[in-house]
């Protein structure tokens, strides 16, 4: 991309000419050169009028400005290359056109005229980028999500966010695999501020000051028993016990250095709650983001992968919502923003993407750019996608 180079005399240099005349060259950096020799002779030249200047240029043919705009004034004009209509096939029916005012498709006759009037842009500013981390030192792959690794928090991560943020991607969610030792029924590693996801928020906002840091706020990968919640000896999902342990992890998280703390486990009432706990506590400037409409669906089996957070029993429909319902997703909408939501979040697809581009099945790249174009359109300000680095190199010309 060029850039724009303010004119100083700081960063003018003469060049000397054949002819000893010089010229002023504008450049980004100059600094000042001694000279051992001679002092060079500065010539100005000066046209003494627009008139004069127009005359020393000439066009193709070599005929003079003024010499073309005569023929002009006279009448006589080049002859214009010849008009033909592109012909259609043989058999085409001979008909008359339709009468239409309005002919949609005036405006997607070029590349030039779609651009112009596309509705819908992205940019790697629009793009969150999730990482999982655990407490290795190594970089282990993720079976069910290819290109995806759960990153050592002291290595692995931090070359990620350099090599995202090279591409425009500033913003990341954390997603811990904690070790099994450290899990409990009630969760409570979640707000240990020593914790893994702590420690990933200080050394990352020590490194990169300026990058946006989410985290996801919910008990299943602390739970022993894989839920979101605490697992009464019935199988209850406890509630409001659980939006205790909630705000207190939100409060852990923010405490580290979160800009945007995310709850994930659809609990009733967990957004006001956190927002009041945060409040409380000073953190006014600390964002939430709601995962407001989460179904309880079948395409989350990688990510559940990627954490070992899959339920040791049951399922997650007691508090998840029926992927049958959109009234009902209206309504938790509406109650999140009510009790204090900055940001609402709605999910996309990755893994399947994946396999089909490949099994040949589908050409991934411009599948993975019309997806992440389609949540744009649909109103998305910001789209959390395991594609973001990929992505954000497409848009910056760096993809294949």
């Amino acid at each position: 991309m060029a850039s724009t180079v303010s004119f100083s005399p700081t960063n003018v240099q003469m060049l000397q000419t054949r002819s000893g005349h010089t010229h002023a060259a504008a450049f980004g950096t100059c600094s000042a050169v001694p000279r051992t020799g001679p002092r060079l002779r500065s010539t100005a030249v000066r046209v003494s009028s627009e008139q004069e200047a127009a005359a020393a240029v000439r066009a193709p043919s070599g005929r003079t400005i003024e010499e073309c705009e005569a023929d002009a004034v006279a009448g006589r004009f080049p002859a214009p290359p010849p008009f033909s209509r592109p012909k259609a096939p043989e058999g085409t029916p001979e008909i008359r056109a339709l009468d239409m005012a309005k002919r949609p498709r005036r405006n997607r006759k070029s590349p030039a005229l779609r651009a112009a009037f596309q509705e819908t842009t992205i940019s790697p500013a629009n793009l969150v980028l999730p990482l999982f981390i655990h407490e290795g030192e190594d970089d282990a792959p993720i079976g069910a999500m290819p290109g995806c690794f759960r990153l050592g928090w002291r290595h692995g991560l931090l070359d990620e966010v350099y090599k995202s943020r090279d591409v425009g991607v500033n913003s990341f969610v954390l997603f811990p695999k904690v070790p099994d030792a450290l899990k409990s029924q009630t969760g409570d590693e979640a707000y240990n501020d020593n914790g893994l996801v702590p420690r990933t928020i200080r050394l990352l906002k020590d490194k990169f000051p300026d990058i946006v840091i989410y985290t996801d706020v919910a008990l299943d990968p602390y739970s022993s028993d894989g839920h979101d919640g605490i697992v009464r000896e019935d199988g209850v999902i406890m509630n409001d016990e659980t939006v205790y342990q909630l705000c207190k992890q939100a409060v852990s998280q923010a405490r580290a250095g979160a800009d945007v703390v995310s709850p994930s486990d659809m609990m009733d009432g967990r957004v006001g709650a956190i927002r009041a706990a945060l409040d409380a506590e000073g953190f006014h400037d600390v964002s939430i983001m709601s995962y407001t409409a989460k179904y309880a669906s079948s395409f989350y089996g990688p990510f559940r992968e990627a954490l070992d957070s899959n339920p040791r029993f049951g399922d997650k429909k007691t508090y998840q919502m029926n992927p049958a319902n959109y009234r009902e997703a209206l309504l938790e909408t509406a109650a999140d923003e009510a009790e204090g939501a900055d940001i609402l979040l709605v999910s996309g697809e990755y893994s399947m993407i994946k396999a089909g581009g490949a099994l040949g099945m589908i050409d991934e790249q411009k599948v993975m750019m019309e997806s992440l174009m389609c949540l744009r359109r649909a109103g998305a300000d910001i789209i959390l996608t395991y594609f973001a680095r990929q992505a954000a190199s497409v848009l910056c010309g760096m993809g294949k």
